[in-house]
């Protein structure tokens, strides 16, 4: 047994040993200049990010046109005068130069060199820009696309205000899509209706899921009940919901003028104005937290509590699931649906609050406002079910 834990403890030794060594290495081929871009692999359009660090005990002296070269199949590709700039690089700095107002310029798909040179070396990083999948070409042509100029339109018809942009593409949207979510909680309160029933069933058919898929079945077609009532507008509402959010996020992005129709040629994100009503929509943590967490979840939580009202409140002794040794494939496929309801009411608020605190304003600012209209909707949905 000793021979054994001294093989593993010669073991370990060694590679602690050939860690530290092989670590000092690398530390020691880092030193000097380092050049890198930002990704090996691009999509059209490609905003390349360029870094230069200085890892030397001395100033570097450069210009970005004249010792930055960029070659596309040999053939050098001019850069514009706007990024040629003379750079006092102190020791142990980092320089940074963003080509993504530059997008233009890697437009084609092909294989590039980027070089630095530097007094008598030279630093060559090779980069990839090709175009997007099937997928993300028509993800692009019907949503992110046309929802980018929406949004584009309605920032320059209301003074480049983002807030107000935010706010009216938000109830167009929810009126587009008014119809499907309106079918959605129609569906929702008559499940909601039907679960003393399903309960019952539940109780008579014990362990026997055959029997109970079946009965469950003539249930909804009896009661005119779809349970799968609400994946249509969610198949409708996911992609539109990533598109906003990717929108809002990268909205200081220039590639994303890529995408503008002609008739917005003129629109420049610098017209932008990111305040609304004091708060900066580009802000995250502390300010959007205090702000919009604790508003936001509120909403999200009355809004569940709407949709919520009016069900049937089960009976103490109404048990749903039994845990007993035939029912623990029967408890994973119907779950106890007033645990669901619980968690819709006091989870998704506290989730709505947490996640607040981590992206920026202008993304609640979106997520508030579609639930508060959602809220009236309710409203309209819950009065139309109790008569």
């Amino acid at each position: 047994m000793k021979k054994y834990i001294d093989i593993l403890l010669f073991t370990a030794i060694f590679f602690l040993l050939f860690s530290y060594f092989s670590g000092n290495q690398e530390k020691q081929t880092l030193s000097g200049i380092q050049f890198q871009v930002a990704k090996s692999s691009y999509k059209v359009p490609a905003g390349i990010d360029i870094q230069i660090e200085n890892s030397t005990t001395d100033t570097m002296s450069f210009n970005t046109c004249e010792n930055l070269d960029i070659r596309s199949s040999g053939d050098q590709i001019s850069l514009p005068k706007e990024i040629c700039e003379d750079v006092e690089l102190e020791a142990l700095g980092t320089y940074n130069l963003s080509l993504a107002p530059q997008y233009d310029l890697f437009t084609q798909p092909w294989d590039y060199v980027f070089s630095f040179n530097y007094e008598d070396k030279q630093f060559i990083e090779p980069v990839e820009v090709k175009y997007r999948g099937t997928i993300g070409k028509v993800f692009i042509a019907l949503f992110y696309a046309p929802l980018y100029n929406l949004l584009s339109y309605l920032i320059a018809f209301f003074g480049n205000s983002l807030g107000m942009a935010i706010v009216a593409i938000t109830i167009l949207i929810r009126i587009l899509l008014l119809f499907p979510q309106h079918k959605m909680m129609v569906s929702q309160r008559k499940m909601q209706a039907i679960q003393p029933k399903i309960k019952k069933l539940q109780e008579k058919h014990k362990g026997n899921q055959q029997a109970m898929g079946m009965d469950l079945m003539k249930l909804y077609k009896d009661e005119g009940v779809n349970p799968m009532g609400s994946c249509g507008f969610l198949i409708i509402q996911m992609p539109i919901l990533i598109v906003i959010y990717n929108i809002i996020m990268n909205i200081t992005s220039l590639k994303n003028e890529f995408y503008l129709y002609n008739f917005l040629s003129d629109f420049h994100i610098s017209q932008i104005d990111y305040d609304f009503f004091g708060m900066d929509l580009l802000q995250s943590g502390w300010l959007a937290w205090l702000a919009l967490a604790l508003t936001v979840a509120l909403i999200q939580y009355i809004q569940v509590k709407l949709s919520l009202a009016g069900r049937p409140i089960p009976e103490k002794n109404d048990v749903v699931l039994e845990k007993k040794k035939w029912a623990d494939d029967y408890s994973s496929m119907m779950p106890d649906p007033e645990m669901m309801n619980k968690f819709m009411l006091y989870g998704m608020p506290v989730m709505v609050w947490i996640f607040t605190f981590t992206l920026i304003a202008g993304v609640w600012l979106y997520w508030g406002i579609s639930t508060l209209f959602a809220i009236f909707q309710q409203l309209f949905v819950n009065k139309i079910i109790k008569k």
